[in-house]
């Protein structure tokens, strides 16, 4: 590889020992990590199945693998792992679930499902409302930090922890009931196996020769476990991770992973890489001293080739309505001056509450732009009930994709006859499907109800055989033609438009199916993989919502993380919302620092930060300061404008005239 610096060389070359990259913002990481793999193909003869590269997003894991098969070539990189933390451990269950006491076949519950059965759970004991939410985070936080249900019942500090920890308990129970994992089992299970069974450790350690991870800041308790158990006292392994780039404490991410590096990894050996292709030096020179003002656990300094680049502004607005005007004017006047696109502009919040009178503006000046987080594929009613059947189709334990489905389309089955069925159902210990084709159930229902509910347990059962019989995609198709669910559909839309829109969303579920089967020689004959996978990148990619197109890009600064952008606008950089109010402790205050150089370090060319000196909170103007953070910047590559900021009625008639001016001149 001869586009690489020396420093990258060294990391790409470097096999001895285990090894820290400490890539700084847009330092070339993917180009090492990549790099790295077909070196370790290519000059050391080490086969790709014998190589894992890890990472934390759905997209990041495609371009990696993209781009190391274009450094490999077809016959090099066969049988090269290449996925998100996640997918590893998903790959992992489906080898050894009977050794963890599971079916194959097993069921991934999405966050939905966790809700569901939490809330199910939380009511059949009479515990408060909303009892159910506090669980499902502190379940996900006991789980990264591999704790059980028992420890977490024995740690409990008072009557409400320990109510949590047996809800925790009986949740376990009831997803081993349903042969079902949950997001984070999907790290924890694997865990557990290998640090009770020595054998399967064993086997595992032998087989994997080299891991390489990137975003290892973002590690929590139970993914840094993971890699300690799977690569066991060997070297061969590579972190590329960036303590000033952690900011996802409020996940269980543990930048301190880090430096335990040195402490299980004596000759860990480090190498930073601080050449940043991506932004101007300015931009670089002002992420940097602001960093300056939190301790690290090493030290480094990005600079840049790229040129000076123009002065960072930052800009005084009188309200959250003026700045919105102020920021989407500058962005016409850039795209009118310079010929930008509207797709090279991205405006940045803590929250996104704040994208709102953004929007406004936007709509009233005709400006396309997309806004991430909005309504994820898999989040529409018509792919969730399609993914539940396709659930029960792979695992017929799958009560929650059962309960789902058995109504939809309406199959005249009531809310009391499913009552009676899950009652039945617990005293013989079966799943809701099996109970349905049990002739005991006819002394609990009317024969039409007991009809009804064998006729569908039969129909599903099969498609399950021929889904399980080297058809899946076959399956799938046809249960959505028997089932009637496109004319369902057409029913129960609100217009024509709005049913074929969803008719296409339904068939668009089926082709990703074919065309997974096809790219994956392994799932061409198991439904099993297949919903599994796709479970699996549902969750994902709820993650992952930054958009192609000419659209200028609305995000919070956690979303942007790993984006890049020409032009970039940080708003309401204040006190109370950057940094945030909850986070003004010590440690939290530099996860928000940290933050701020994530959004600086996303700009390539030019950055402005905006601040409002009365912001709306609960429907009433509060004064609001400009954040700490805009004090530590350098003022050598600061501009400040409107310290003093005008009359509400001036900043109002200057936005909106030169909101006009632009929009003629655009027009025109």
């Amino acid at each position: 590889m001869n586009d690489v610096n020396p420093q990258q060389r060294q990391a790409i070359e470097h096999v001895d020992s285990p090894l820290l990259v400490l890539a700084g913002a847009g330092s070339g990481k993917t180009r090492v990590i990549t790099g790295k793999i077909a070196h370790l193909v290519r000059e050391h003869e080490i086969p790709a199945r014998r190589l894992a590269a890890v990472t934390f997003t759905n997209k990041a894991a495609r371009e990696m693998r993209s781009r190391a098969g274009e450094l490999l070539g077809r016959k090099d990189r066969r049988g090269l792992t290449v996925s998100t933390f996640h997918t590893l451990g998903l790959g992992f269950l489906r080898q050894e679930h009977r050794q963890l006491g599971y079916k194959p076949g097993f069921s991934i519950f999405d966050p939905h499902d966790t809700a569901t059965l939490l809330q199910e759970l939380a009511s059949k004991e009479d515990q408060a409302a909303g009892a159910e939410d506090q669980a499902r985070a502190a379940i996900s936080r006991w789980k990264n930090d591999l704790v059980s249900p028992e420890k977490a019942l024995d740690a409990a500090a008072d009557e409400r922890e320990a109510t949590l920890a047996r809800l925790y308990g009986r949740y376990q129970r009831q997803l081993r009931a349903y042969n079902a994992f949950d997001f984070d089992d999907l790290i924890l299970q694997p865990v557990m196996l290998l640090q009770e069974q020595p054998g399967v450790r064993e086997r595992w350690q032998q087989h994997l020769h080299h891991l390489l991870i990137d975003e290892y800041q973002d590690t929590n308790a139970a993914q840094y476990e993971l890699v300690r158990l799977v690569l066991g006292q060997g070297h061969g392994l590579t972190v590329v991770g960036d303590d000033d780039q952690s900011i996802y404490a409020w996940r269980g991410a543990r930048p301190e992973n880090l430096a335990r590096l040195s402490q299980d990894y004596p000759h860990l050996r480090v190498i930073k890489l601080e050449q940043n292709y991506r932004s101007s030096g300015r931009i670089l020179a002002t992420a940097n001293h602001l960093i300056a003002a939190n301790p690290h656990m090493f030290s480094k300094r990005l600079w840049s080739a790229l040129g000076t680049g123009d002065p960072i502004r930052v800009v005084a607005c009188k309200s959250a309505d003026h700045e919105a005007e102020r920021v989407v004017s500058e962005i016409l006047r850039h795209r009118f001056q310079k010929r930008s696109r509207y797709g090279d502009h991205a405006i940045l919040y803590r929250g996104n509450y704040q994208a709102r009178p953004l929007e406004k503006v936007l709509r009233e000046q005709h400006v396309p732009y997309r806004l991430s987080g909005g309504t994820s594929f898999f989040e529409r009613t018509e792919i969730k009930d399609l993914m539940a059947y396709l659930r029960l189709l792979a695992n017929p334990d799958d009560d929650t994709a059962f309960l789902r489905i058995v109504n939809t389309p309406r199959r005249e089955i009531g809310a009391s006859t499913l009552e009676r069925l899950g009652t039945y159902a617990g005293e013989r210990h079966l799943s809701l499907l099996a109970a349905s084709r049990e002739l005991g159930l006819a002394q609990r229902i009317g024969e039409r109800a007991r009809h009804r509910l064998q006729s569908f347990a039969d129909w599903l059962g099969e498609r399950a055989r021929q889904a399980q019989s080297g058809e899946p995609v076959a399956a799938a198709r046809r249960l959505l033609t028997e089932a009637g669910y496109q004319d369902w559909l057409r029913e129960t839309s609100r217009d024509p438009k709005v049913a074929e829109r969803r008719i296409a969303n339904a068939d668009e579920l089926v082709a990703w199916m074919e065309r997974l089967s096809q790219e994956d020689e392994r799932s061409k004959a198991d439904i099993a993989d297949l919903v599994s996978h796709m479970s699996l990148v549902d969750m994902l990619d709820r993650r992952e919502d930054a958009g192609d197109g000419d659209a200028v890009q609305l995000m919070t600064l956690h979303a942007a993380k790993g984006l890049e952008f020409p032009h970039v606008y940080i708003v309401g950089v204040e006190e109370g919302l950057l940094p945030h109010a909850a986070n003004l402790d010590e440690e939290r205050l530099q996860e928000e620092r940290r933050l701020a150089y994530v959004g600086i370090t996303r700009a390539q060319r030019s950055l402005m930060l905006t601040f409002a000196t009365s912001r709306k909170r609960y429907g009433e103007a509060v004064d609001s300061e400009p954040s700490r953070f805009l004090d530590e910047l350098p003022e050598d590559h600061v501009v400040w404008e409107g310290r003093e900021p005008p009359s509400p009625e001036q900043a109002r008639e200057t936005g909106k005239a030169h909101l006009s001016s632009l929009k003629q001149l655009l027009e025109g």
